[in-house]
């Protein structure tokens, strides 16, 4: 059981990310290029004063990209390759399914991540526990991607009909919340707005730890509890409410 999963999951980081990668290494590029655009932006426009906080912002946006772009993926190999089809007829479960092309997706994303990475070490200060929280949150937020994505996949006929769903959740997740800046610079009441997304958490747990921004103890656990109940539910729906079995 656990060797056909293995084979599974290197199959689909085999099929969606090392075959684009080799054959395709343009898309590369375009991973790269919507993280570090809005980064420079910010970066101009505040004089570098936001460099960290916006070197922040840039990894949970390619975090949250990598996953929501899985549904373009999906959608192509669904309708377009009817690949979908042979895993539907396999032992493979949802599940597994989903963590194979997850890491497809860092595989995918992994140069990115790598020049991210080393933009907030160099100017991004955390400590060692400082650092495993951020990973932890990066990882949640991206757990939370990866649902969505493939949920919204399993809605989708046509590869079209993703583009359009990625070009809405973009800015809805990324690009409006404070994600690039500190949430203070949002004026009230519509400061409140932006805690809709769950990126927002995100962001504000990053910065916090980061010196960003001061979160009291109660506000950093109520945080992660939303953060933590949003990518449990769209987990949930991802693996058990997709139309999979029945598509």
């Amino acid at each position: 059981m656990i060797r056909h999963q293995g084979s599974q999951i290197y199959a689909s980081i085999l099929v969606n990310a090392l075959y684009a990668m080799v054959n395709y290494p343009i898309m590369l590029v375009n991973t790269l290029l919507a993280p570090l655009s809005i980064l420079a932006v910010v970066t101009f426009a505040t004089h570098g004063t936001l460099l960290p906080v916006a070197a922040e912002g840039a990894l949970i946006m390619s975090m949250v990209g990598s996953g929501t772009a899985m549904q373009g993926d999906l959608s192509h190999l669904k309708n377009d390759m009817r690949m979908q089809d042979m895993v539907v007829s396999s032992p493979t479960g949802p599940g597994i399914y989903i963590t194979g092309m997850a890491l497809s997706q860092i595989v995918y994303s992994f140069p990115t991540l790598v020049l991210l990475v080393i933009f907030n070490i160099l100017f991004v200060h955390l400590t060692a526990i400082g650092a495993l929280i951020v990973f932890t949150d990066m990882a949640t937020i991206f757990t939370f991607a990866v649902s969505l994505g493939f949920f919204l996949s399993t809605l989708s006929t046509d590869i079209v009909q993703s583009w359009a769903f990625s070009g809405i959740l973009s800015p809805i997740l990324t690009t409006i919340p404070p994600v690039y800046y500190p949430i203070s610079y949002i004026p009230m009441p519509y400061r409140y707005l932006a805690y809709i997304s769950p990126t927002t958490y995100a962001a504000q747990i990053a910065q916090n730890q980061a010196g960003f921004t001061t979160l009291t103890l109660v506000q950093t656990a109520a945080y992660w509890s939303i953060l933590l109940l949003i990518t449990v539910v769209f987990g949930y729906i991802a693996i058990r409410r997709s139309r999979w079995r029945d598509i």
